[in-house]
């Protein structure tokens, strides 16, 4: 499975760089998630390396970092606080299994070649889900920064208990927690592009809370074991197992989403072009090897694959380093991890929250689409206090109705009826408008053009409902490249009308899928051998033909 063409630009001293660059900024970054997420430090910090090593392995994209990203946090916090409430015992281990089933559902996702439909998705539905995933980042770590552990309940659970959080709130865990924030949002640029803002603001907080506080006036997450992390051995039960599924589908897709938006990103930093579909294997066998020894699951991080190409990197070996680094980190320093406070992490969960929140969209939508904001919105707050799931699939619902509705309209007026050749509106040339015109207003010609979808079938019952007026009618398919069931089923009722009403119905339909679309319903047995034409102005010819005939039967012996 490994694919020796992404290591073709291996560049051994930009991919150390890169690798070390990352793996600084993963380190916070996967405490924090850890910590957030209920699962514990330990978990984030494997997470990040197990993700991202495998992904590197096994995926599709030369320069993507993988790794916890916030999105994906907050989901498995949902999940693993549902687990763990109605199973204390097994809690965990089925919210591992969860882990381990999204992964499986990505590998099935890869297999099957569906990632190149993962992200066809309109940006209104993509813009609000992320925002609402932000929101509920920042609501989870308010407990935290006031120094309280997270109720439960989730973000409703946050909000009903918040009087109570702010009542009772730890002034020292809320200074640490604000100076994190001031730090990550004001640390001059110059300094950030050698270091990253939250290793600055865990190193320099964490060193100002040993020197103030006591170890009993603030909590902090303790050491790391330096040992690798427990076996995970899949764990279900029978009332919960619904449940799981979706999790693991929301979890899944969630990460696809993720993952594929950030290789799109990296192919145009690095003008290079991932495959989807390996991709999604790749990450799908990486959140399964997570999940099976307890760590969080991961997808493509936006700034880790930005930094990392930034620096030189230009193969997955940059990943490969990345983990390995992080990995002697937990093996060699893991009790330096022992005095960071639990306000420190959640200001630095907070603020990847905000930066979450698609800010840029957010403050154009207004001005760009009343409805795509309105559809932006919905989402979002249909994914902090609904359901992610319910979210998108209601938005991508009412966004496919708005753009079938638009397509409508522009396709309606694509097809024209006309039975005078002095009417400019049907591409005719001068001999097949004066055929047209020898007709005196008795042939009816139908002219189609541009794909016809589903929502124009309304509009070819409409132009062939008086079609019993006329002696003849042609249809011209000659532009139209493809037809789907529905339209095809009009054209069939308005031949049949024609038909019922003794009107000869001659069809011009070059294009070959078209044709095959049309003998699909067998219409050619409804018609006479000679009503399929070669050509527009033959079927011109026939049709008035057909009324001269009609005429003269129609006169007296």
């Amino acid at each position: 499975m490994l694919s020796k063409s992404r290591f073709k630009h291996m560049n051994i001293k930009g991919d150390l760089f890169g690798g070390v660059t990352t793996a600084i900024i993963s380190l916070p970054l996967a405490l924090a998630f850890g910590v957030a997420s209920g699962a514990g430090a330990e978990a984030g910090m494997w997470g990040a390396i197990l993700v991202g090593l495998f992904a590197a392995l096994f995926g599709g994209s030369t320069s993507l970092i993988s790794e916890p990203t916030g999105p994906m946090t907050v989901i498995m916090t949902a999940i693993l606080t549902t687990m763990m409430a109605n199973y204390p015992e097994q809690g965990l281990a089925m919210g591992f299994t969860v882990v381990m089933m999204a992964g499986a559902f990505q590998i099935l996702l890869g297999t099957l070649k569906l990632g190149k439909y993962v992200t066809l998705m309109p940006y209104s539905v993509v813009s609000g889900f992320m925002s609402g995933i932000g929101v509920i980042l920042i609501i989870l770590q308010l407990a935290p920064l006031l120094g309280h552990k997270a109720p439960a309940g989730g973000v409703m659970g946050t909000i009903t208990h918040l009087p109570d959080l702010l009542l009772g709130l730890h002034f020292s865990e809320l200074f640490l927690g604000v100076l994190t924030l001031l730090v990550l949002f004001y640390l001059p640029q110059k300094y950030r592009q050698y270091v990253p803002a939250q290793l600055v603001a865990l190193v320099a907080i964490t060193l100002l809370s040993v020197v103030l506080f006591a170890d009993d006036d603030i909590r902090r997450i303790g050491e790391i074991p330096s040992t690798l992390p427990n076996l995970v051995w899949p764990t279900f039960e029978a009332e919960m197992f619904t449940k799981m599924v979706i999790d693991a589908l929301v979890l899944g897709t969630l990460g696809c989403i993720d993952t594929l938006l950030t290789a799109v990103i990296g192919d145009s930093l690095t003008r290079t072009e991932h495959n989807s579909d390996k991709e999604l294997r790749g990450q799908g066998i990486a959140n399964m090897v997570a999940g099976a020894f307890g760590a969080l699951p991961g997808a493509g991080a936006t700034m880790g694959t930005v930094v990392n190409i930034q620096v030189g990197a230009r193969s997955p070996l940059a990943g490969i380093f990345r983990a390995l680094i992080l990995m002697a980190v937990v093996f060699v320093a893991g009790s330096l991890t022992e005095p960071i406070p639990m306000a420190v992490l959640a200001g630095i969960a907070v603020y990847v929250g905000f930066n979450i929140l698609d800010w840029s969209f957010i403050q154009r939508a207004h001005k760009l689409s009343v409805s795509q904001m309105a559809i932006m919105y919905g989402v979002m707050l249909l994914t902090v206090f609904v359901d992610l799931m319910v979210a998108v699939g209601l938005g991508v619902f009412i966004s496919n109705i708005l753009v079938i509705e638009k397509l409508s309209r522009v396709q309606s007026e694509q097809i024209k009826a006309i039975s005078d050749g002095d009417d400019d509106i049907v591409p005719l040339t001068s001999s097949e408008r004066a055929l047209l015109d020898k007709a005196n207003g008795q042939l009816l010609f139908f002219y189609l053009s541009g794909p016809m979808i589903f929502s124009v079938s309304k509009a070819i019952a409409r132009q062939h409902r008086h079609v019993s007026k006329f002696k003849a009618m042609i249809i011209d398919l000659s532009d139209v490249p493809m037809l789907d069931v529905t339209v095809s089923l009009a054209i069939e009722n308005a031949i049949s009308d024609a038909l019922d009403a003794n009107v000869a119905v001659y069809i011009y339909s070059p294009n070959r899928e078209t044709s095959l679309q049309l003998e699909k319903l067998n219409i050619r047995s409804k018609l006479e051998p000679l009503a399929l034409c070669a050509s527009r102005e033959l079927a011109l010819e026939r049709g008035l033909a057909a009324i001269e005939m009609q005429q003269n039967n129609a006169l007296p012996a």
